[in-house]
């Protein structure tokens, strides 16, 4: 079964180090790249550019940055939690803040884990290759056998 990546991510140089990062670490399932937050909600629920897409085969896990143009990765969390579709969704917010409040708001809304960006690629390629390691090949997605 392909299993797929969704990396929502608006800063070109972050989203070419997310997938050289996987890559590196072996990660060959699709990286789909949405670019602002209402593209992740169209992707999640076949609308917009991606409209007519079989919105039953959702990704393995979303990577959300939560600094994203025309809606926030906050606001598309709450959006994704409230829709029987997406509930269960494995979301990791994948970002530069350090903030407190980001932090704990994004629990709040339902997050499964909150990761920083490194700075040091060689750190990025570690935190990817975990990432990909537990998402993609070890947690068991709701309704799987």
């Amino acid at each position: 079964m392909n299993r797929i990546l969704l990396l929502a991510e608006d800063n070109p140089t972050d989203e070419k180090l997310t997938i050289r990062a996987f890559k590196k670490s072996g990660l060959v399932n699709e990286i789909v790249v949405v670019r602002d937050g209402a593209e992740v909600l169209d992707y999640l629920f076949g609308t917009g550019t991606f409209l007519g897409r079989d919105v039953g085969m959702l990704p393995a896990v979303l990577l959300l940055d939560l600094k994203l143009p025309r809606l926030d990765g906050l606001a598309v969390l709450e959006r994704i939690r409230a829709d029987e579709r997406t509930r269960s969704l494995p979301v990791v917010i994948l970002t530069a803040s350090k903030e407190a409040e980001d932090i704990a708001r994004s629990y709040a809304l339902g997050a499964n884990a909150y990761v920083r960006k490194p700075v040091d690629f060689v750190e990025f390629a570690d935190a990817a290759r975990a990432l990909g390691l537990f998402w993609m090949l070890l947690n068991v997605p709701p309704g799987a056998r």
